[in-house]
């Protein structure tokens, strides 16, 4: 998780780069309305990206989590079946 969250991280940070560039052509290329048409445009791809990867990620996180219930599960019955192994071990002494 933690390294899907480092590369969308690095993905936003290009991602605002690149629309600082594209900004800065779209001003010196003059029609206001078409530039905050296109900036608009470009903001709103930017969410649903963002949404898209947010929700894979939430995803991510739910299959990680399961994971995580599952080996705490056997952690537990692990511990519990060594006692019983320490156990009959004593009494075989």
């Amino acid at each position: 998780v933690a390294a899907l969250q480092d590369e969308k991280n690095s993905l936003v940070s290009e991602n605002e780069i690149l629309n600082d560039r594209l900004e800065q052509l779209d001003d010196t290329l003059g029609d206001p309305s078409i530039v905050v048409a296109k900036k608009y445009s470009h903001a709103q791809l930017q969410l649903e990206k963002l949404q898209e990867e947010n929700f894979r990620l939430e995803a991510a996180k739910d299959d990680y989590r399961a994971h995580c219930e599952d080996l705490e599960k056997q952690l537990v019955e692990l511990q519990h079946r060594n006692n019983e192994l320490t156990s009959l071990a004593e009494e075989s002494r």
